[in-house]
């Protein structure tokens, strides 16, 4: 999804979003040939500096938030004076004004962008990719980025940390994206002419989502064609279908969640109760490219799935803790096989930590991206407000995936060629294979 959400990876969404964001992340493979033909055209310097400066971007944000606008806290009685806000500091920044104003080559600067970049700056000191400054039309689009409906093109944007460029990690069936035949792990390389070095996953879904009606022109690096693709994709109202099913043969059932929105619950029930009506034997839920999404949901369909217990639980830095739990009383009576990629970030982690954590399913498929801590928004009182990295979280057992992820019981690598030659899942077919070894057929 366009996003930011993410995720809800910010997934485009991007959300961490969560939190989408939504938008995520994750290692490179097969991509010597695209990778030599990037780094001739990047600047080493640069490359080396913005990876440094770069810990861990998703989901999908990719957006990844745990929480829904009802959860904003408002910043109230915090008054006193910082050690940051002395006389030195609001001088340095009238000296550095008066000089802009003087000097600048340019005299139409607007002076709220100026203040934006104040404060946008002072969290981009944290060093924490999650921890933003939010405008206030910036804090709408996110907001709105949850509702599971948004303008843009149909397709789920990640960051790669390895090259520092946005990537295509998900299409969603019915977009513009696939009717401009998009495909997974495109490199986008540039938008409507302009490259995207040194752009934050959210700049670039920003970039990318637009009017319903008007048309984005992106470049593209793909792997196995020598020359960049270049496409044009007309925007369009999407309608997030955050949950699909199949049913394949077998009696084995299959539900994708492409990210965790306030509309996911009630379609994972619905989708479940479809399967169910199908007399499933065996369920492999899909949480490949999955960014994250609100903590809530996510938490609500680990209750339709596990064992009486814990689901999550966190810890902000005084080491208060908060647990999550399921009461058990609709723990799933079939095998389960969970699907994970490096793109799966935040709240699709805990879904599956804890499915790994309880023996309850077989992950098949790829290390997961390893968003393991939770943020908060924090309203201004003035219509903009900050999003902040407040505690970590762990799974049942413990244990802390930040930066780690999650490993797959099975791995397997994902054949692009091959889906994009002839529909061949390569990731999927196993999933499939270790279901019927766990339904001895």
């Amino acid at each position: 999804m366009d996003s930011n959400n993410g995720l809800n990876q910010s997934t485009e969404p991007v959300m961490d979003y969560n939190n989408q964001v939504v938008t995520g992340p994750g290692s490179v493979n097969n991509q010597d040939g695209k990778d030599t033909r990037l780094t001739k055209r990047f600047i080493a310097g640069i490359l080396i500096g913005f990876l440094a400066s770069v810990l861990v971007v998703s989901t999908v944000v990719l957006y990844l938030l745990f929480v829904g606008k009802s959860a904003i806290s408002p910043v109230l009685g915090l008054g006193g004076r910082s050690e940051l806000i002395s006389d030195e500091t609001l001088n340095k920044i009238q000296a550095l004004e008066d000089v802009i104003d003087t000097y600048y080559y340019k005299t139409d600067v607007d002076k709220q962008e100026e203040a934006n970049g104040i404060y946008k700056g002072l969290m981009d000191s944290l060093g924490d990719p999650y921890s933003v400054y939010y405008t206030e039309e910036e804090l709408d689009e996110m907001m709105n980025s949850t509702k599971g409906v948004y303008y843009g093109i149909g397709a789920y944007v990640s960051f790669d940390n390895t090259l520092n460029m946005a990537r295509i990690s998900g299409v969603m069936p019915g977009s513009p994206a696939e009717a401009a035949e998009l495909c997974v792990d495109d490199i986008i390389y540039e938008i409507n002419k302009e490259s995207t070095q040194g752009l934050s996953l959210e700049e670039v879904v920003g970039r990318i989502k637009g009017e319903a009606g008007t048309t984005v022109h992106l470049t593209l690096v793909r792997e196995g064609s020598a020359d960049n693709v270049e496409v044009d994709v007309e925007r369009a109202q999407i309608e997030v279908p955050t949950v699909s099913t199949e049913v394949f043969d077998n009696g084995i059932g299959y539900l994708k969640i492409t990210e965790f929105d306030e509309v996911t619950y009630q379609q994972f029930v619905e989708g479940m109760a479809e399967l169910r009506a199908e007399n499933i034997e065996g369920l492999i839920i899909d949480l490949r490219s999955n960014p994250g999404g609100n903590l809530a949901t996510v938490c609500d369909i680990a209750r339709q799935l596990l064992p009486k217990g814990i689901i999550v639980y966190t810890e902000d830095r005084d080491g208060n803790r908060e647990d999550y739990t399921c009461d058990g009383e609709h723990e799933i009576d079939i095998p389960v096989v969970v699907l994970v990629n490096q793109y799966s970030a935040s709240a699709s982690e805990i879904l599956s930590g804890a499915i790994k954590d309880y023996g309850i399913g077989t992950l098949v498929g790829k290390t997961t991206y390893g968003k393991g801590i939770v943020q908060r928004i924090f309203d201004l009182r003035d219509g903009t407000a900050v999003k902040l990295t407040v505690s970590s979280y762990f799974t049942p057992n413990g244990i802390n995936i930040h930066g780690v992820g999650i490993e797959p019981d099975v791995e397997v690598e994902y054949d692009a060629e091959a889906y994009a030659k002839d529909k061949t899942d390569t990731q999927l077919d196993k999933a499939k294979e270790v279901m019927m070894e766990l339904l001895d057929k």
